[in-house]
């Protein structure tokens, strides 16, 4: 063994070994044009459709409760089919990895290819470690009482962790060249605009006509009832849902577009100047789909202590944390869950409204704490920002080249346009959850930030495309 490879760190020896032993998908040889990068992108989502419609060969039954029903939108999955765990394991792993990068407990340097690769490498071993663990959970403990026969619960397993194998390897095609942007995002999307069009166009029958709102107001003007589309009980589509759905896309587009740029120019190229924009939604979606985590895991252990030790709604020390529905416990009834979760429509908002201010409330303060707390741990605070600005070879104009100076001014922008930012994504996702919008509001938000991403990497092809010159240059900043 070469002394090279006796002095490297153990741990990145165990990892370059096992990363040969793991599938991956090779780089494109040559390169791939826009229209053979949506053809890909095609293909990919077209096998992630056709997993959610199979079922897992095996159940007999469906499962009482649906324990992912919280995380559906955000997982791009789909109960008791082969993607009932969705691009799940693979944000867990992402997460983790970046929460370990963030915070340096994790030491890289990431203009070195090598560790670069690395970092790869670890993401996705973690990735099939958390896989294996959720496949075998699911496999055992949620499905293992509804097979004909215990002999099919290794098969179950299987299904579980080979099906999210395959989705982890379309991520993967797309994200290394194949395709644009990343698999997650695109099945995220796809996930939420199938949920918005069925929202629109569903034809089926439910208790008061056809299920989508276009369907229901034709049904409706035909029986001269017109009026009865603009408000549904329940949760059915309306046309006062449909215009809260475009009100809210509205304002995301907008704010979206909302930021503060600091003037860089490159140290390396003389008269390449340029600006780096500090977003209002600095910390993304991320807060919100953590902190929707947070709430849903919260119901869960509600659910599961309401169904030990108080499933009549009879210990008052139990009543005073949740109460359910025997008949129906999906959601809470009573107690401090109640008042944090969503009523997801506007009658039952209206009948307890108490109950949708605490929700709106107790949502938009913990985004906040999330955002905040995400930019210290995710690698975005005004330290990180201003090494990674020196890394790339540029500094601010009127400010000495150094980590201290350029941290200072990113200081006087970043730690509000977080909080802010957090305040106005939380009350625009938890308010779109009582008002019931297509898609949820956390689904709504999701999508929308995935276009304006897709929208921005669209542009930089069409700049590589005509102007590769050009390309060149912003690649190099």
């Amino acid at each position: 063994m070469s002394k090279t490879m006796q002095n490297e760190n153990p741990i990145r020896r165990v990892i370059k070994t096992v990363s040969k032993y793991i599938p991956q998908v090779e780089k494109p040889k040559k390169k791939i044009s826009l229209t053979e990068k949506f053809i890909w992108c095609g293909i990919a989502l077209f096998i992630y459709l056709i997993m959610g419609q199979i079922p897992l060969y095996g159940v007999t039954s469906d499962p009482k409760f649906d324990f992912l029903a919280f995380a559906r939108v955000i997982f791009a999955a789909q109960q008791g089919t082969l993607l009932e765990l969705g691009i799940g394991p693979i944000v867990t792993a992402g997460l983790l990895m970046q929460l370990l990068k963030g915070s340096e407990l994790l030491k890289l340097n990431f203009k070195n290819p090598d560790d670069r690769s690395l970092f790869t490498s670890a993401t996705k071993i973690v990735t099939i470690l958390v896989i294996v663990a959720e496949g075998s959970l699911y496999g055992t403990s949620v499905y293992g009482h509804l097979v004909a026969h215990p002999i099919f619960i290794p098969i179950l397993v299987a299904q579980l962790v080979g099906s999210s194998i395959i989705v982890m390897l379309l991520d993967e095609l797309v994200q290394k060249g194949w395709g644009l942007g990343s698999g997650i995002s695109l099945f995220i999307m796809a996930g939420v605009a199938q949920g918005i069009l069925w929202s629109v166009f569903n034809p089926l029958p439910v208790q008061d006509g056809p299920g989508g709102i276009i369907p229901f107001i034709i049904h409706s003007a035909a029986n001269g009832h017109f009026e009865d589309a603009f408000f549904r009980s329940g949760q059915l589509p309306s046309i006062f849902g449909m215009i809260i759905t475009a009100l809210v896309v509205l304002a995301l587009v907008y704010v979206q577009g909302i930021h503060i740029d600091i003037p860089i120019v490159s140290t390396k190229y003389r008269g390449f100047t340029a600006t780096y924009p500090i977003k209002l939604l600095y910390t993304s979606n991320i807060p919100v789909i953590l902190s929707s985590a947070l709430l849903a895991n919260a119901v869960f252990m509600g659910q599961m202590l309401w169904a030990n030790y108080n499933p009549q709604n009879e210990n008052p020390a139990f009543n005073w944390l949740a109460q359910f529905d025997p008949s129906r416990p999906q959601s809470p009834t009573g107690g401090i869950l109640y008042y944090v979760t969503s009523p997801r429509s506007l009658d039952a908002a209206i009948q307890d409204p108490g109950r949708a201010v605490g929700y709106v409330l107790f949502l938009t303060t913990i985004v906040t704490l999330f955002g905040r707390l995400w930019v210290e741990l995710g690698g975005l605070s005004a330290k990180s920002a201003a090494k990674n600005l020196l890394d790339a070879d540029v500094q601010v104009p009127g400010f000495r080249r150094s980590e201290g100076s350029v941290e200072v001014l990113l200081n006087k922008y970043i730690p509000s346009v977080t909080i802010v930012g957090a305040i106005i994504i939380g009350l625009l996702a938890s308010a779109s959850d009582v008002l019931n919008v297509f898609g949820s509001g956390i689904g709504i938000l999701l999508m929308v930030d995935i276009l304006v991403n897709y929208y921005t990497l669209l542009v930089r092809e069409q700049v590589d495309t005509h102007m590769p010159k050009l390309a060149a240059l912003l690649g190099r900043k």
